[in-house]
């Protein structure tokens, strides 16, 4: 398979993609996401907003002509064929974009989302120390959910980044596109990139164990093969880490189940039981606090007995409670968390309040006042 790369930066001397400059402004603002659409200015979207750059809005050719500057005639011949296009774009070394063309209503769009290069730490991600603990397990099961934007990535990427510095062992990617960059520290870090280094996730899915893995970022669990060959790997001894689309842990176990045929659904009940070993589900809520941008609020839910039980019973609904009533060991709670942020004077009560799960509860919890359901445990 071609490894070609587009010319992002050769051609005539001096000469430079026309749509860098907005890559630049992306970066010079801080913005998350960038995106280009015609009939009007691209917009940067800086602390949670959209924001118009200067200028004209785009016409339809110039959107096009910027957009298929940066793709090589494989990624070309991809668009044609199904509408769509994830890759990384490498601004420079430091600046990466995780980027998607798409077509819509007969024109180009593209929305980038903006990576920055070096890997955060925990604490500068202000994540809770339990996030550490569970970089450090040896074999199961890791989801990372949450909303679009949610920083799923950016969590998994500094847990990563936290095996490859502390532990000997072999870790493998799957991504599309690849986003952070790993280097090879006490461990050994494989990336492989659909559509360069692997035709399809299901042709990398199926050699996996025979290149010797420790650890392994499957990326998002889109469909049951996925879903499968990581609960696979976490059965036979290997640390698995995975991201979905879903607000918390029984949103994620039910999402899960639902890429599966009915008749097949109780079986993978049994399997996720046994494998999972974390559900850490994160939004991220703007900050009030000078010098920090966004901070995650994060529920975690820990493998337990407990836990197992109810998976395997299908009784996700009272995952919640468990939660709650298991906070000595390491579980958190995302009511509690938020009460924690804005007593802390990181996050605004109005915020806390719109991505709260119960107004009521996070009302009481600001109050002092703090529930368990009973029967559960």
């Amino acid at each position: 398979m071609t490894t070609e790369q587009p010319d992002r930066s050769q051609g005539k001397v001096g000469h430079e993609p026309a749509i860098n400059k907005y890559f630049r402004a992306a970066i010079k603002t801080q913005a998350s996401d960038l995106h280009i659409k015609a009939g009007q200015t691209p917009k940067l979207r800086i602390m949670g907003t959209l924001k118009s750059t200067s200028g004209e809005p785009l016409t339809s050719e110039q959107a096009e002509q910027m957009i298929l500057e940066i793709l090589t005639s494989q990624q070309k011949q991809r668009l044609a064929e199904h509408g769509t296009l994830d890759f990384a774009y490498e601004y420079d070394p430091e600046n990466r974009f995780r980027v998607n063309v798409f077509r819509q209503r007969g024109h180009l769009s593209l929305a980038a989302r903006r990576v920055v290069s070096t890997i955060p730490s925990f604490d500068q991600l202000h994540l809770p120390p339990i996030i550490a603990k569970i970089a450090e397990s040896q074999e199961g099961l890791v989801l990372v959910v949450g909303p679009t934007g949610s920083g799923k990535t950016t969590t998994i990427a500094a847990m990563l980044d936290h095996i490859a510095r502390t532990r000997a062992c072999h870790i493998i990617t799957i991504e599309d596109p690849i986003e952070y960059l790993y280097k090879d520290s006490k461990a050994i870090v494989s990336q492989r990139e659909i559509g360069i280094d692997v035709p399809s996730y299901e042709e990398a899915l199926t050699y996996l164990m025979r290149q010797d893995p420790d650890v392994v970022l499957v990326g998002e669990m889109r469909d049951a093969q996925t879903v499968t060959a990581g609960m696979r790997a976490a059965e036979t001894g290997h640390l698995v880490f995975g991201t979905l689309h879903s607000a918390n842990a029984s949103q994620a176990i039910h999402r899960i189940l639902d890429l599966f045929p009915p008749n097949e659904r109780d079986l993978v009940r049994q399997a996720l039981a046994i494998s999972i070993k974390a559900i850490i589900s994160q939004v991220l809520i703007p900050s009030i606090k000078e010098g920090i941008g966004r901070v995650p609020a994060v529920e975690v839910l820990l493998s337990n007995p407990t836990v197992r039980k109810l998976i395997s019973e299908g009784r996700e609904a009272d995952l919640p409670s468990v939660i709650r009533a298991c906070q000595r060991e390491g579980m958190q709670d995302l009511t509690d968390n938020l009460c924690e942020l804005v007593k802390s004077g990181i996050i605004d009560p109005k915020e806390a309040y719109k991505h709260a799960p119960n107004q009521d509860e996070l009302k009481m919890a600001l109050k002092g006042i703090r529930t368990v359901a009973e029967g559960i445990l």
